[in-house]
């Protein structure tokens, strides 16, 4: 069962935010709600376009780095 979770945010600008989180909808609506990072404060609303289950924080920060690394293409090659 996973209890971490890495994830893709579109963006109102069309960015991508990466990131991780145990609770999913919720991490969503604070970035909704301009409360959950500085970057997507002003860049709202943001879409979740895409997660990956994980069974641990170390995991998911592992994943979320390795995406952060891609190029945009590869991280929307992801969302296919």
């Amino acid at each position: 069962m996973a209890r971490w979770f890495c994830y893709l945010l579109q963006c109102a600008d069309g960015s991508l935010y990466t990131g991780i989180t145990p609770a999913l909808e919720r991490r969503v609506t604070r970035h909704n709600d301009g409360s959950a990072s500085k970057y997507t404060r002003t860049r709202r609303p943001v879409r979740l376009v895409w997660s990956e289950p994980w069974p641990d924080r170390a995991t998911a920060s592992r994943r979320e780095a390795a995406i952060k690394r891609l190029p945009r293409s590869e991280k929307l090659a992801l969302l296919r």
